[in-house]
């Protein structure tokens, strides 16, 4: 079977964008509310606290997003919900009328696509909520309510709320907050679709689906492919699925997964023994024990290995997200640990997502911290900035960095060496994790050109023929990185 992935995700840079913090509007606009009791924007969040940043916020903020270099969005939940992040879905189509309701939403998509930047929204279709108009009318009538068996439920009475006596019905994740949904109801299954469709529709550019892995209706995530293609072609379906994802990634049903089978080893090479464990042991994706860069290369190699290649070409990958402690919070301050992590980041095959605040060096611990508002100017860290903008503008430059071949060339100690080629085109990524200086002769057989132009970052290069084979010597500064195409 020939595997159709998007192309356009194969160009993009993405930012994830919880939509509660990024931003607040600062005009006046039509509001439901004018007199909420927003949390200090500065505070530390809360688990329930709002701080109030809506969609028409995002949309003054296109430039900024634009300006990064950035061409994609990913927003977790933004349908109506009575939480902060959204994932307890009221109204599966209704915007939250805290971020300004459809009208908003339909008025920041157009402004996006013509900066010819994508949306892609977050599906949370395994659970609904205790607010769900279907579930809430189990909860009032009991077995007489027409929904009953849209939902997992397991014996009377059911308690939504008070933890003394058992729910009753099914949570996700044992949460009664989140009633699980009947998947192997056709009911149940065509409503999900139609809400899928029914935004498709509406301009989105595809489906981050939330724990899809929960879903074990067979033939579930095939049809939602086929109707989600039916409406666009070009759609991107990316699942929230943290470890070896071959069972979704066999070309019937998903794009892609959030990579964390690539941060894991990423973020273990870069920060080494920076890693705060505090911020990563309730977590699977293994960020942790240090990796030395033979070993970050055979992660590395069993990632790329084990999906196909347009497949490889459309996986979002990331560093850090509203799921994880901050990638400056991991790493324990540690702006090399951020910057090195980056590089690897944004030349690694695949979709690159940045986490809002992570460009600028925003620190925060593990859920709720991670969720922190946007920084003040004032407070932003302009090396890590200016980090971004230099990577994600030789990301866009070169084709290579984005669709071409992955290739190691060295990885010994401290050093990672990798070319990525398309055609002609050639560049070198070097990166020194170690805390000292190092300085290597290189091997190279297969490349047709001599890269030798610091694109960026810096280090001292000089190539060798050495028979038949080119060789490059290559010094690198400690914790320091380049990238190397021909001048």
């Amino acid at each position: 079977m020939q595997i159709q992935t998007p192309d356009w995700v194969k160009h993009a840079v993405f930012y994830q964008i919880f939509p509660d913090r990024f931003a607040r509007s600062k005009q006046p606009r039509k509001r439901l509310l004018h007199e909420a009791r927003w949390e200090d924007w500065e505070a530390m969040p809360s688990l329930q606290g709002y701080k109030g940043g809506d969609l028409w916020g995002v949309m003054e903020g296109l430039d900024y997003i634009q300006n990064l270099g950035i061409n994609a969005i990913y927003f977790t939940p933004i349908f109506q919900s009575a939480s902060n992040h959204r994932y307890h879905t009221h109204d599966y189509y209704q915007v939250d009328p805290l971020l300004g309701g459809n009208e908003a939403f339909k008025e920041l998509l157009d402004a996006a696509h013509e900066r010819n930047i994508k949306v892609v929204l977050d599906g949370v279709f395994n659970h609904s909520s205790r607010g769900f108009f279907f579930f809430h009318d189990v909860l009032e009538n009991g077995p007489h309510s027409p929904w009953v068996n849209w939902f997992k439920v397991e014996g009377w009475p059911l308690s939504a709320y008070n933890g003394d006596f058992p729910a009753n019905y099914e949570g996700w994740a044992g949460n009664r907050a989140l009633p699980v949904f009947n998947h192997d109801n056709p009911e149940v299954k065509e409503y999900i679709m139609e809400i899928a469709e029914y935004w498709l529709k509406f301009g989105i550019d595809g489906w981050r689906l939330d724990v899809p892995f929960e879903i074990k209706t067979p033939g579930f995530w095939q049809e939602f492919r086929q109707r989600v293609k039916a409406i666009n072609p070009e759609a991107y379906i990316v699942g929230e699925v943290w470890g070896d994802s071959r069972e979704w990634l066999d070309g019937t049903q998903f794009d892609g997964v959030m990579n964390y089978l690539f941060a894991g080893p990423t973020i273990a090479f870069a920060a080494g023994d920076r890693v705060v464990l505090e911020q990563v042991q309730s977590r699977d994706y293994k960020p942790y024990p240090p990796l030395f860069a033979a070993e970050y290369a055979a992660k590395i190699q069993e990632v790329l290995e084990l999906y196909p290649w347009e497949i490889q070409l459309t996986q979002l990958n990331l560093l850090a997200s509203h799921d994880t402690a901050r990638l400056m919070s991991i790493s324990g301050g540690d702006k090399a640990s951020v910057e090195l992590a980056t590089l690897l980041l944004l030349t690694f095959p695949g979709a690159p997502s940045v986490y809002y605040g992570d460009e600028v060096g925003l620190p925060g611990a593990i859920d709720p911290d991670s969720r922190r508002g946007f920084p003040l100017e004032a407070t932003w860290d302009k090396d890590i900035l200016d980090t971004h903008r230099q990577l994600i503008a030789i990301r866009n430059s070169y084709p290579a960095l984005r669709i071409g071949d992955y290739q190691v060339l060295y990885a010994q100690g401290t050093l990672y060496v990798f070319a990525r080629t398309l055609g002609t085109e050639e560049l070198i990524i070097a990166v020194n994790a170690g805390t000292a200086p190092t300085k290597a002769e290189i091997p190279i057989s297969n490349l047709q050109t001599q890269p030798n132009k610091l694109l960026y970052g810096n280090a001292e290069v000089e190539w060798q023929d050495a028979g038949e084979n080119q060789q490059l010597s290559i010094s690198l500064d400690a914790r320091f990185g380049c990238i190397l195409g021909v001048g």
